[in-house]
């Protein structure tokens, strides 16, 4: 591999781990924030669409987590699915998706 490719996907590599790092501190945030008010609110008080909202977040994190997980194993942008290379616009609207479109549509999973 020659310098400058290496030089390349290493910038590559940085800028998607700080990409991942601030969506997670941007939804972390938004959790601790709804966490907060649930816990201030009476016993039972706590809208449903707040909880769902937790959950996605907390669904969110693990997500981002696991991708964060590829990036250091080397495996990050590949289909959990098929093994190919995911497409590079998808990885930028969810840079923590684990599958190709096809894929995912395949198996009826959610767009994470």
């Amino acid at each position: 591999m020659s310098t400058n490719l290496a030089r390349t996907q290493d910038a590559t590599a940085r800028e998607v781990r700080q990409r991942l790092e601030q969506e997670r501190q941007t939804r972390a945030s938004q959790l601790a924030v709804l966490e907060q008010a649930a816990g201030r609110a009476p016993q039972g008080w706590a809208e449903e669409s707040d909880h769902t909202r937790m959950d996605n977040l907390r669904q969110s994190l693990a997500e981002i987590d696991a991708a964060l997980q590829r990036l250091r194993d080397g495996t990050y942008g590949g289909c959990e699915g098929c093994g190919k290379a995911i497409p590079e616009g998808r990885l930028e609207i969810l840079p923590y998706v684990r599958f190709c479109v096809k894929c995912q549509a395949r198996a009826g999973r959610p767009g994470r």
